[in-house]
């Protein structure tokens, strides 16, 4: 729905909550207008959330503040970034898929390189443990998916033997401050080339030949998760943990009861930590044994 200008988005099983439909990627241009548009068109909303973004990190408002964290990568030129940001391992890796012949370009958005998307999303049913969202969907669906943001997307491409086997798209925020990496993909059966890790340093080549500060790999850790694979991967490749200002502004009285109770941060980060980490690590077992798929971390 539009609201001030502002594309909101309402998710949220037993307490809906907006935010904009570039959360993370924006912030949200009049807040005040916006709840008050909210509260007018009585949307289907509980609760307002809206974080600040990069390099925009001190508080600016009133509302109800906690600090969300986003992985971010200062970026200056692609020689920085590789000589000194990096560790030897994804330095040793982004190399490796040049040498297994693995090319890579910023290419435009098209029918053939929707195919090739739909192409790497078919190749698995499950990714970093969980079902895999994009499974089964037909080439209109991630045609139509994909192709989202146009105006500020820069899509790069992975290519052995002429085939698509990873992907990224990038997502500029509106003054060119940052770019973030709405998706990333690649095949798990060319994992050996290091394919991921060659995607991240095109991304950073692409942001540096733009002169975009800052890189963004959504969050560095999710809510009250442990340290995991993901998060150390970010890490090595140069990544760090920025907090910023994430505010919360209930609608109704069911959301001002849901904030008390902690419950606008869903079920999940409500529960111990340590049972929330375990119930992960069952349900990636029970996936990757039920589907027979291999890990795609590189």
């Amino acid at each position: 729905m539009k609201c001030c200008g502002d594309e909101l988005m309402i998710g949220g099983r037993f307490i809906r909550v907006a935010h904009l439909g570039l959360d993370k990627y924006d912030s949200l241009a009049e807040p005040e207008a916006a709840i008050a548009d909210l509260r007018k068109l009585r949307a289907p909303a509980d609760i307002l959330t809206f974080m600040q973004v990069m390099p925009d990190v001190s508080r600016k408002y009133n509302y109800h503040m906690e600090m969300d964290n986003l992985a971010i990568l200062a970026v200056s030129t692609f020689e920085n970034w590789f000589n000194n940001q990096i560790r030897s391992y994804p330095r040793n890796r982004s190399r490796q898929a040049e040498k297994r012949g693995v090319r890579l370009y910023e290419v435009p958005f098209d029918e053939e390189l929707a195919k090739g998307i739909w192409g790497v999303y078919q190749e698995t049913k499950v990714r970093q443990g969980k079902r895999n969202r994009h499974y089964g969907k037909d080439l209109e669906t991630v045609r139509r998916e994909s192709s989202t943001y146009l105006d500020r997307s820069i899509f790069i491409g992975a290519y052995f033997e002429e085939q698509l086997i990873g992907f990224v798209k990038l997502v500029t925020d509106l003054n060119q401050c940052q770019a973030s990496l709405m998706n990333i993909a690649a095949m798990v059966r060319h994992r050996d080339k290091a394919t991921t890790n060659a995607l991240i340093a095109h991304s950073v080549r692409a942001c540096a030949n733009r002169h975009i500060p800052y890189l963004m790999y959504q969050h560095f850790v999710y809510g009250n998760r442990d340290v995991d694979s993901m998060t150390h991967f970010k890490e090595i490749n140069g990544f760090v943990r920025v907090d910023l200002p994430r505010y919360y502004i209930p609608l109704n009285l069911r959301g001002m009861i849901a904030m008390k109770l902690g419950l606008h941060h869903g079920l999940a980060n409500v529960l111990p930590t340590p049972f929330v980490a375990r119930l992960r690590r069952l349900r990636s077992s029970w996936y990757n044994r039920k589907l027979e798929t291999p890990s795609e971390t590189s």
